[in-house]
């Protein structure tokens, strides 16, 4: 019997993958795209598309009528002030929760939040995809529902981090924050082998769960910098960026946002995102409940990453 799966956020960088993912293990996948050309993008992942958005309740209706499971991979990652981003992460995820939590038979719920929802005091953001959970646990108490926090993800099709390791690439660190900070990072492939082990096989109670590459301790940036110029073959050239030399142009998107709905990623809230010094994650509670390990260190993974250092090779991990 065919299993269906309902995604939202099919066409960025992480939802793309989970798609391709969930399909070549025999997963149906119906994706949410705004428009009929979104879905040409991915046409090699899914089976069929509801073209619509978050706020279009009969689109989401359609999308997890009759599913096995849903998978909400959108969210809003820029935004300037709290109602920006809670119109997608929390307003967004009740609408989708509250219809698929309706269903005769409610399918498996996924989520995909933030590490950043650890700290929700940090930005607008983080706050939103706490309150995100928050709404996932109140209005998701008939269905079985999970959300994971992933820390840094990185690998082909990423548009984030791709311009911090080309910059390395070519011989300069600039590194943002801290020099004590830590944090846990993790290869899009693995979190993709996340989603589909949860939905395949549940095991876990409702909450929210941590991943990374199982790297215990997670990673300074002196490690990053050591094990991209290992790549490389060059020695790159590590330049501290206080979060003060941004602070000017951060204010300045902020109030071009409340002002004119501008939609900007470098906020004062980013920048205490930026400067938090401890970004580590477990994998401890969901290895536990659903028997996933990661299987990609930020070596193999950076080599096969394409766009950056010269290499161009996409090797898929699994």
């Amino acid at each position: 019997m065919t299993r269906v799966v309902a995604v939202t956020g099919a066409t960025g960088f992480i939802g793309r993958t989970i798609c391709r993912v969930l399909h070549d293990d025999g997963w149906s996948v119906r994706a949410l795209v705004r428009t009929p050309a979104k879905a040409d993008s991915i046409a090699d992942f899914i089976s069929t598309h509801v073209t619509g958005s978050l706020e279009d309740v009969g689109a989401l209706r359609r999308l997890v009528q009759n599913t096995d499971a849903v998978v909400h991979c959108a969210g809003a990652v820029r935004g300037a002030t709290r109602k920006q981003f809670d119109l997608v992460n929390v307003d967004g995820v009740a609408r989708i929760v509250r219809l698929a939590s309706g269903e005769k038979s409610p399918p498996r719920f996924l989520m995909l939040s933030s590490l950043a929802a650890r700290e929700p005091g940090l930005s607008a953001y983080a706050a939103s995809k706490r309150a995100g959970e928050d709404v996932l646990a109140e209005l998701g108490k008939g269905m079985n529902w999970i959300a994971l926090r992933p820390p840094a993800v990185y690998g082909p099709g990423d548009t984030e981090l791709l311009p911090l390791f080309r910059l390395m690439g070519k011989g300069v660190a600039p590194v943002p924050g801290s020099s004590d900070a830590r944090f846990s990072m993790l290869y899009v492939d693995d979190l993709a082998s996340a989603v589909l082990h949860w939905i395949d096989k549940g095991g876990c109670d409702q909450g929210a769960y941590e991943l990374h590459d199982g790297r215990v301790g997670g990673y300074s940036w002196e490690d990053v910098i050591e094990i991209t110029s290992g790549i490389c073959g060059r020695k790159i050239h590590r330049i501290s960026v206080p979060p003060y030399w941004l602070q000017v142009p951060a204010t300045i998107n902020w109030l071009a946002g409340c002002l004119f709905r501008y939609y900007p990623m470098l906020t004062p809230g980013k920048l205490r995102e930026l400067a938090h010094p401890d970004w580590v994650c477990s994998n401890d509670a969901f290895t536990g409940c659903a028997g996933w390990s990661p299987g990609v260190r930020l070596e193999e993974g950076l080599r096969n990453t394409p766009g950056w250092a010269g290499f161009g090779e996409y090797r898929r991990s699994r």
